[in-house]
């Protein structure tokens, strides 16, 4: 699956099988660094935290530079000592190796799609989040730390996807239908009608808000509105008219499995496509290319369901074998107390915020993070973190493009169904 690499999910597919994986820390109270070890044996690996530290956090290296000095500032009101860790490489396998061993860290940052793998390891402790703090954040990001009924992460942060559009190139600045947007992209008459990215291994992340519109859904629920992974939903009814639909898109040179993550920003900055599909990590090139643009949500088909894309988000876990899980608790529970630490954190590390006070903060200065914020809120789903998923996105992501391609969209979509049910034992 291809996923441009700014995002800040962690797209790849869990391993059941953890690699091991080890740390050295410096001597940085505020700040260190846990690297790999050459050994790949658990039972003779170990991650080393820092000592000196009353509490200790691990972070991949971007959110652990826009952490540091907010932590340090937290501790030093705390009259204790903080130390943030950049963990480089394989942070979730890492910590579940390290929290297993008893020398992890107290605390990791990290994407949601991490939590049911993090759940069934043992690996995190359920947190608690006070009523008036629930009251400030968006509920796709409560529910997408939501596991079994209980919240196992403090959100910080949330991601999805969104329609640009070059004002430029097309009258249709809001497109209310995916036809309409065809319509207005051929009337451009640029290379592209839509950049998308699909790539010839497909891209299921990217195609979700057209897989969902005509009707296609992932992982059923449960009575208590908890995923049901017996109930996979690739194959089935909606996914079928969902391939239909990508197969005619794929005729019409609307979806092309030419344009990839590394190609589809820039088709759209060097006005080659009116429309593009995708995430925050996109607003920093748009706005260097000086484009007259709009940034709205992603059309469903006419007389079809509403575009859902996923929603991502960032947030804090407490380890279940940490140190100190007292300063763990006070320290998640003061993330989302106010916008202290999560402005400082956004001022280094631009993402978007769950907080509504803090969007309102940042809505004159950076409308369009907000306005994705308020896309995660009102359009999207949060993408499943039961560990199945990691089986759903190769053999969905390949079936789309085939059928973009020109292959059987009935047969290809079921066979997909087939072998994510017989990987997942549906």
């Amino acid at each position: 699956m291809t996923l441009n690499r700014r995002s800040f999910l962690s797209m790849t597919a869990i391993a059941t099988t953890l690699a091991a994986a080890a740390a050295c820390g410096s001597d940085d109270s505020s700040s260190s660094t846990a690297t790999d070890a050459a050994s790949g044996d658990a039972s003779s690996t170990a991650v080393a935290r820092d000592a000196n530290a009353d509490l200790v956090i691990w972070a991949d290296e971007k959110k652990s530079d826009s952490l540091k000095d907010a932590a340090k500032k937290w501790g030093d009101s705390q009259g204790i000592t903080v130390a943030v860790q950049t963990v480089a490489n394989e942070l979730q396998s890492t910590f579940v190796t390290a929290n297993q061993a008893g020398n992890g860290p107290d605390i990791v940052v990290g994407a949601h799609d991490w939590l049911g793998n993090l759940v069934q390891n043992g690996a995190i402790s359920p947190v608690t989040i006070a009523e008036d703090a629930k009251s400030n954040i968006s509920k796709v990001a409560l529910d997408a730390m939501t596991y079994d009924g209980q919240y196992y992460g403090v959100p910080y942060s949330v991601e999805t996807l969104g329609l640009f559009v070059n004002k430029k190139l097309t009258q249709e600045a809001e497109p209310a239908t995916i036809e309409k947007l065809v319509e207005a992209g051929k009337a451009a008459g640029t290379e592209a009608i839509l950049s998308l990215p699909v790539g010839e291994a497909g891209d299921a992340y990217h195609m979700e808000p057209i897989y969902t519109s005509a009707g296609g859904y992932l992982f059923g629920k449960n009575s208590d509105g908890t995923l049901n992974a017996k109930d996979c939903g690739v194959g089935a009814e909606g996914s079928l008219k969902a391939a239909e639909k990508m197969g005619e898109l794929g005729k019409e040179g609307v979806l092309k499995t030419s344009i990839t993550g590394d190609n589809a920003i820039s088709l759209f900055t060097d006005g080659k496509a009116p429309y593009l599909v995708s995430g925050p990590w996109a607003i920093s090139d748009v706005e260097k290319a000086g484009i007259d643009y709009a940034l709205v949500k992603i059309p469903g088909f006419d007389g079809m369901e509403g575009a859902r894309p996923f929603a991502g988000v960032n947030g804090f876990y407490i380890a279940s074998k940490g140190k100190n899980a007292a300063f763990a608790q006070t320290f998640v529970a003061d993330v989302i107390k106010d916008t202290t630490i999560t402005r400082a954190m956004f001022d280094i590390n631009q993402l978007p915020p769950v907080q509504t006070d803090l969007a309102d903060e940042l809505k004159d200065e950076y409308p369009n993070m907000v306005t994705f914020s308020q896309l995660a809120t009102d359009n999207a789903d949060p993408m499943p973190s039961i560990p199945e998923m990691a089986e759903v996105w190769t053999p969905l992501g390949k079936a789309e493009a085939n059928i973009i391609k020109g292959a059987d969209a009935d047969s290809t979509m079921k066979s997909a169904g087939d072998a994510i049910k017989q990987a997942i034992g549906a």
